[in-house]
């Protein structure tokens, strides 16, 4: 795997360092587009380059944690136990078998956490305030992904108030982009009242079939409506990310070699490229 990683740079700006950890959030309120899988693979390629990095799931599906080989029956005490304030963060947090990268996983009563939220003191603010001791201990980890659900609900909101920015992972389909304007719409809206410094990171395409002339199409689409937030990197269909996850394994673990492994190892070094490109200026 070395070989087909990041190599860490030795040019991080003490910007960059000094405003560890930075928070991203993952989100699309519509399913299947990707998401997961990239959060898996970014934090996978990003903690391969020797960034230090915790990647929290924060859906109900529990997929990411799925995903990073997790059992259901070591799950207790995740994000669901950290939104309610029965657990800190320094013990929500586990390792993985990555190197580099540890994870909150989520717990089966996650998918109660939006009922029981929605009566709770500062209930859009409760992730970020769980966070606080790595903001203060901004040595521990360089970047944190908020694993969010398919969903615009209490979960995605704190997500988004905790966050410094959101990535959007967007399927190369039909009415993809309909889909994202509501979430740009709630972006702008927790700016505005909940999180001023929330800014979109960047959008990502996904699941682009070259055979397809509807993945151009939509990919020329969001170049055109959105600009430079689109990454450059497109994530291919393929059918090595689709068979990683029911081996419990991120696709740069199970085959390294594969072209949507690569695709993400690209994506990871040009969100860092992006990163320190933001700090410098």
């Amino acid at each position: 795997m070395a070989d087909n990683t990041l190599d860490r740079s030795a040019s991080v700006s003490d910007g960059v360092a000094s405003s560890r950890p930075r928070i991203l959030a993952i989100a699309n309120q519509k399913g299947g587009v990707g998401k997961t899988t990239t959060a898996i693979n970014v934090a996978t390629a990003l903690a391969a380059s020797g960034q230090s990095v915790l990647l929290i799931d924060l859906d109900p599906q529990g997929n990411a944690s799925t995903g990073l080989g997790l059992a259901r029956e070591d799950r207790e005490n995740g994000s669901y136990a950290l939104l309610l304030g029965d657990v800190s963060v320094h013990e929500a947090c586990r390792p993985t078998l990555i190197p580099n990268l540890s994870i909150i996983p989520a717990e089966m009563a996650l998918a109660g956490a939006e009922i029981e939220l929605v009566a709770a003191e500062q209930r859009e603010f409760r992730l970020q305030a769980a966070l606080t001791p790595l903001r203060e201990a901004s040595s521990l980890y360089d970047l944190i992904l908020i694993d969010c659900p398919p969903s615009l609900g209490l979960l995605t909101l704190n997500g988004l108030v905790a966050a410094h920015a959101v990535l959007v992972p967007l399927q190369c389909e039909f009415f993809a982009l309909e889909g994202i304007s509501q979430l740009v719409r709630t972006i702008d809206a927790v700016r505005r009242g909940l999180n001023p410094r929330l800014h979109l990171e960047g959008i990502v395409l996904t699941m682009f079939d070259r055979r397809n002339n509807l993945s151009d199409l939509v990919a020329a689409d969001a170049r055109s409506f959105f600009g430079d937030k689109v990454y450059e990197t497109v994530i291919p269909r393929n059918i090595r990310i689709s068979e990683a996850p029911s081996h419990g394994k991120p696709v740069l673990v199970y085959d390294v070699k594969s072209i949507g492994a690569q695709a993400y190892i690209r994506l990871a070094a040009e969100l860092m490229k992006r990163e320190q490109a933001g700090a410098l200026s």
